[in-house]
């Protein structure tokens, strides 16, 4: 059992209302364990490991407050909860999303009959690259990022594309120290993983050397490495706090939340010359920053009618507000009118326009 989210479980579960005590299984699920069966009016949900801190303290709070059951929340990260989302529409009735929801994992819900869907974005996160709190900070650009973690990258020459040849950071540029490569970061599965190969690999591969790639034919690349420079660390966000604080020289990549969270183990590393805060990610200065949400089966709502109170509670200005409970575990808020907009839709259950999903 991982101490460390059974520890945030419960400073989530103090913040909110002092309940009684919820433990957490290994896989991250909240309230009762995913293998006992289903209880009436009980909510499950799935998906992305970080939105789960937040879905979790909004559960611990319905749980104590509403007169329902505690909902089940599981980690399970964004692909896969989009995967067992779409499945069915006995599945889970949400799935968080570290990331909007892709074109083709639609048309898997809609071959299973699930398009009566509402998009829920609750606030912003910025995907941080961070070390041990006792390092010198690394001062980053996206470009270097990208030659550290890419799987093939432009020669020094410019003229062709190889196989990622790096494995020291001062490899890259004589500015950066001269220590191994070496990234703890998210599974493919992972929603983060998704929007750092976007934000990092992607955006330096279509526009820094967007013809180097074409000619070589590999329009809108975004292969991480597989060499062992980028350490797949599973869905556990904590796992890769804990080996940054065994391995010195290392650098982990995760949700801004965990590193605020764990601001007394980590530190960040600057991207582009800015470092990651609530108002960097907000207004856009820090350059890997993504929404974060969660995605509704109206069609549940009559069938799990504490459904309306999760989704009432959750996007309530007392938890995704300026001043709501979940900025203290590292959310950060909307402005104030996409916020009021977006609460409006959610509530009426506007649903998902496949047009303006990618």
């Amino acid at each position: 059992m991982n101490k460390s989210i059974i520890s945030l479980a419960a400073v989530a579960t103090l913040i909110f209302s002092g309940c009684g005590d919820k433990s957490n299984d290994k896989n991250g699920t909240t309230a009762e364990a995913s293998s006992k069966p289903a209880v009436a009016n009980q909510i499950k949900m799935v998906g992305s490991s970080t939105v789960y801190p937040f879905a979790s303290a909004v559960a611990e709070e319905l749980g104590a407050t509403q007169g329902v059951p505690t909902p089940v929340v599981e980690s399970t990260g964004t692909g896969g909860g989009m995967k067992m989302f779409c499945s069915s529409a006995d599945a889970p009735e949400i799935t968080n999303a570290s990331r909007a929801m892709k074109a083709k994992e639609y048309e898997e819900c809609k071959k299973n009959g699930i398009t009566n869907i509402t998009q829920a974005q609750i606030g912003f996160d910025g995907i941080v690259l961070a070390q041990d709190k006792g390092a010198t900070p690394m001062k980053l650009t996206r470009g270097q990022i990208f030659m550290a973690v890419a799987a093939k990258v432009p020669s020094k020459d410019g003229k062709s594309i190889i196989d990622n040849p790096y494995k020291n950071w001062n490899e890259i540029d004589a500015s950066l120290p001269a220590k191994p490569i070496t990234i703890y970061g998210p599974p493919k599965s992972s929603g983060t993983r998704d929007s750092f190969e976007e934000m990092v690999v992607e955006h330096s591969t279509t526009k820094d050397f967007k013809d180097l790639y074409e000619a070589a034919g590999l329009k809108n690349y975004k292969s991480i490495r597989t060499d062992g420079a980028y350490v797949d660390s599973g869905e556990n966000d904590n796992l890769i706090v804990q080996k940054l604080t065994k391995d010195k020289n290392a650098v982990g990549v995760f949700g801004y939340g965990f590193l605020e969270e764990n601001s007394d183990k980590v530190i960040a590393a600057t991207v582009d010359g800015a470092v990651p805060t609530p108002a960097t990610i907000a207004d856009g200065k820090y350059p890997i920053s993504r929404s974060l949400y969660f995605y509704i089966k109206n069609d549940a709502r009559a069938k799990v009618p504490a459904l309306d109170k999760y989704i009432s509670l959750f996007m309530s200005e007392k938890m995704i507000g300026d001043r709501g409970n979940l900025k203290k575990l590292g959310l950060v808020p909307m402005a104030k009118d996409k916020r009021d907009a977006m609460i409006k839709d959610v509530m009426a259950s506007k649903t998902v326009n496949p047009s303006d999903l990618k």
